[in-house]
């Protein structure tokens, strides 16, 4: 049973005064937030809603008394058939979009943002065109930057929309023939202000392509509002209700539903399978259920239809931005730890001085999650003010660096001391330094037991034999006779040749 809750009462009814707070409550305790608008929560920065006495059908009729068209019909995708229907149709966009330029966010949209901010937002669905959600920081599904490059399956980048546009986006035009979209540019505006819409550059393009090279001349598109239609397929349905069926998975512990009256098909079949994956998030923990959890919120002016009695829990009769700050104020009162700014000093212009500036940058705190499929805990924040030449702590003992040997080069014994090696063999003339020149000179001969002498430097030329005296060697060593040794000569050394025969021989002479 739907409980309505009015909020002009909350003075005087403390029933409802602690009913709204316990909703309140309920939004700030909440992790899994779903959000759906509609026309209602732009209506205080000056846009027209549609189906209120000063709405946007209402002034339809007032500008275009002779033009039999309903409110609906102004909407409707089969008004192109007619020039009439789609010149009035152009004019009204043209005045429309002129509205929505001069508007700005509403305290709704910053409340949207700021669910997105304290990680408390799964999604927004947004009836809206005018795409204000997005001057906020919400990354709408028809902007350009969420249009995804490739050749593949998804027209949009899922996991960067936080805002998805049921509806279309008016700051967009887009090609009736080829589907180009194009930014609406103020040339769009002036020609759609007369009823006449202007032609796609595209199809200009390629036709001009075509009739250079004698090719058959193709059709020139016209281009129109990158809205949605009744009776019109959304040209980002498929990847909309891949959007919507992740977001179910991931099961939302609210559903709040803001300034639409929920007439159309498409929308309320939405708001009910959201409002059924609530209140199962909600019964499925029955044992440890909490009273925050699982509640369907509906904000707007008029009531909601009989229908939705057994799926929203609770009607909050009044102005979306009262809500809302009503909200936010209830919110910091009871948990102001979710409201707290760190200031972390850090140092400007690269002086980290004691004398240099310092700036403050304000980051926000976000309540750690627990359990699994929580967002990862955040990083500590203190107050950390840098100092010039602070010393880093020692590593580790298991990462610093390991000695190759578990001795030092005193303990260890000689096999294992580390033993630099030679970096640099010495240059002739280097050496020099160990020795005399006298001693250097190789053709001198020692004269005493103490001199020295250095042949390090001097080539030592070794003759080989010949094969004559290897042939007699051989033959000595066969026969076992001695052969004399040649005479000595001057300068030289004798060489004997001395087999074993010959040894054993003179042995036994003697």
């Amino acid at each position: 049973m739907t409980v309505t809750l009015k909020l002009d009462d909350i003075s005087t009814d403390a029933h409802a005064r602690r009913a709204l707070t316990d909703i309140s409550l309920s939004v700030a305790k909440s992790k899994k937030i779903i959000v759906i608008t509609g026309a209602g929560i732009s209506c205080s920065c000056g846009i027209p809603d549609f189906r209120s006495s000063d709405g946007l059908y209402a002034l339809v009729k007032q500008q275009y008394p002779d033009v039999v068209l309903k409110g609906r019909d102004l909407f409707d995708a089969s008004l192109f058939r007619d020039p009439t229907s789609t010149a009035v149709f152009y004019t009204f966009i043209s005045k429309l979009k002129q509205s929505i330029d001069a508007a700005s966010p509403t305290a709704t949209h910053r409340f949207i943002k700021t669910l997105d901010t304290k990680k408390k937002l799964l999604r927004s669905y947004t009836q809206n065109i005018d795409g204000l959600e997005e001057r906020v920081g919400l990354l709408g599904s028809s902007s350009a930057e969420a249009k995804t490059a490739g050749k593949g399956k998804s027209k949009i980048k899922i996991k960067d929309v936080r805002n998805v546009q049921l509806h279309g986006d008016i700051h967009s035009v887009r090609c009736m023939s080829c589907s180009a979209e194009f930014p609406c540019s103020s040339e769009h505006i002036s020609m759609f202000l007369v009823g006449s819409p202007p032609d796609c550059p595209e199809c200009t393009t390629r036709l001009k392509a075509r009739v250079a090279r004698s090719a058959r001349a193709i059709r020139v598109g016209t281009l129109r509002p990158a809205i949605v239609l009744y009776d019109e397929s959304h040209p980002l349905g498929d990847d909309i209700g891949n959007i919507q069926s992740a977001d179910v998975m991931r099961k939302p512990d609210m559903l709040i539903i803001m300034g639409t009256s929920l007439k159309v098909h498409g929308l309320r079949k939405m708001v009910k399978e959201f409002a059924k994956t609530v209140h199962a998030s909600a019964s499925s923990n029955s044992t440890n259920a909490k009273p925050w959890q699982g509640k369907v919120i509906f904000v707007n002016k008029t009531p909601p239809a009989s229908e939705w009695n057994d799926i929203i829990d609770y009607h909050v009769e009044g102005d979306t931005d009262s809500w809302v700050e009503k909200v936010v104020n209830d919110w910091k009162r009871m948990r102001p730890a979710d409201w707290e700014v760190q200031q972390t000093l850090v140092a400007t212009d690269g002086d980290v001085s004691m004398s240099g500036g310092f700036k403050t940058m304000k980051e926000f705190l976000t309540p750690k999650g627990k359990g699994k499929g929580k967002s990862p805990p955040q990083k500590s924040l203190h107050m950390v003010l840098s100092t010039p030449f602070a010393k880093s702590p020692p590593p580790s003992p298991s990462k610093r660096r390991q000695a190759t040997s578990h001795y030092n080069d005193i303990e260890s014994s000689p096999s294992k001391k580390r033993v630099s090696p030679i970096k640099s063999a010495l240059k002739d003339e280097e050496r020099k330094v160990l020795f005399v020149e006298s001693t250097n000179n190789v053709n001198q001969v020692a004269t005493g037991p103490d001199e020295l002498f250095d042949i390090s430097m001097q080539d030592i030329e070794v003759k080989p034999r010949t094969r004559a005296k290897t042939s007699v060697a051989a033959k000595t060593r066969a026969s076992g006779k001695s052969v004399k040794p040649p005479a000595k000569s001057k300068g030289t050394l004798p060489q004997v040749v001395v087999g074993r025969a010959s040894e054993r021989s003179r042995r036994s002479q003697r």
